[in-house]
């Protein structure tokens, strides 16, 4: 017969404490990639409220900027085509140096909206045919978007939009600038300012603050780019048409600044330069240039040529300082809209449009093509392959590219 086997006596094991000081949970959590923050935002309650919190939103941002600035052999951009027809759009993640495709985002909403600015893994998005312009912020590591309430300026006029991220207050602000649209031969008022701040969640007018020329018959802005973000201020240019005496007109620029930390408006130098100051200002873009505040000049040459002229301003707020680094040439027809300048990469290359394919008999077809061109070596590389989009594409926007939390922590936000 089979005997029973006698039960072990149960003996109590003393629990370990397990307990781990909440600064290097903090420490370690912070240094992970946003994919696998939340993931472990499902692990506990504790660990949700953290990642969800300001503070820790706040220092994995900043240690994400630190790995940026310290790695020279990698950097990823953001490119986002910019065409009516789509139905969705597409944001493609590359590497800065090859446009190498890494990945890619679908944008949650089901009409053409344009790209106003990016600010840490944060895209600022308007709806670009609507009349009501509906903004949204869209962060699309961790899939959520925010639609902004709507604005008290009343939106009858020419508008301008730009976004940036102000480090002193740990928020996100968008200024809208109001320009008037005067049809008579009347000094014409300064523009309005708008901003609004993600961590309010509300807008508030921003007085204009300088002194505005009144003999200013009329102003035309160049919206074609975002406003560049350098020294904690956004800047966008003003074409200025003057009435100065015995009814002769002048022309020139001005340059507005934007402080996102004290929101208040002023003016910088353009360069003082005879080839900058010649031509339209529509010819004539804001942008960066590592790091640095960029003025480019589109030329065109008879019967063949094109090409783009570059100032970089070495030290900011100094008139002096406006340096001209290079100029690049591009073969190609005469024809105005043929070559567009769309930016430069962190690490200094030029991205240019290309809008006609040369065919037989001297004729041209519409085509987009891509080319990013860097100026130390004068090398061209066609990278429209990488992009595959259709002919039809309008324009791109491009922009350097950090994941983050940015959103995390925002009140009426949409995950899908």
């Amino acid at each position: 017969m089979f005997q029973r086997k006698k039960a072990r006596p149960h003996i109590p094991i003393p629990r370990r404490n397990n307990h781990i000081p909440e600064d290097i949970v903090f420490d370690a959590l912070s240094r992970l990639p946003v994919k696998s923050l939340l993931r472990f935002s499902c692990v506990c309650k504790p660990w949700s409220s953290l990642i969800r919190s300001r503070s820790f939103i706040s220092t994995h941002l900043n240690m994400s900027l630190c790995r940026v600035d310290n790695d020279h052999d990698h950097g990823y951009v953001m490119h986002m085509p910019r065409s009516c027809v789509e139905t969705t759009q597409v944001c493609t993640v590359s590497c800065d140096r090859s446009f190498d495709w890494i990945s890619e985002f679908r944008a949650p909403f089901t009409h053409y909206t344009y790209v106003v600015g990016s600010c840490n893994g944060l895209l600022c998005l308007y709806d670009y045919w609507k009349f009501d312009y509906n903004v949204h912020f869209w962060n699309p590591s961790i899939r959520k978007f925010k639609s902004l309430p709507t604005a008290s300026i009343i939106q009858s006029n020419t508008l301008s939009l730009g976004f940036a991220y102000d480090s002193q207050n740990n928020d996100y602000k968008l200024v809208k600038v109001e320009w008037p649209i005067v049809r008579t031969l009347q000094p014409m008022p300064p523009p309005e300012f708008e901003v609004y701040s993600l961590s309010s969640d509300s807008w508030r007018k921003a007085e204009f603050g300088i002194s505005w020329r009144p003999n200013i018959l009329n102003y035309s802005i160049n919206n074609n780019s975002p406003f560049p973000f350098v020294s904690g201020h956004l800047h966008f240019m003003v074409g200025t048409i003057r009435e100065t005496g015995q009814q002769e007109m002048h022309t020139r620029e001005m340059i507005l600044s934007f402080d996102v930390n004290s929101e208040k408006i002023g003016e910088l130098p353009v360069p003082d330069d005879d080839s900058f100051k010649e031509g339209s200002s529509y010819r004539k873009h804001l942008t960066l240039f590592k790091g640095k505040l960029a003025l480019t000049k589109d030329h065109s040459f008879r019967p063949y040529g094109y090409g783009h002229s570059v100032w970089v301003m070495t030290d900011y707020g100094e008139c002096k300082s406006w340096n001209k680094l290079f100029f690049v040439t591009i073969e190609g027809p005469n024809v105005d809209g043929y070559v567009r300048f769309n930016g430069f990469t962190k690490y200094g290359s030029l991205l240019i449009q290309q809008k006609l394919e040369p065919i037989d008999n001297g004729k041209y077809k519409i085509e987009n093509k891509f080319i990013l061109f860097d100026p130390k070596t004068l090398h061209h590389k066609d990278i429209s392959i990488q992009f595959k989009y259709p002919s039809n594409l309008v324009s791109l926007y491009v922009a350097t590219y950090l994941e983050s939390l940015a959103l995390h922590d925002a009140e009426n936000v949409v995950s899908y």
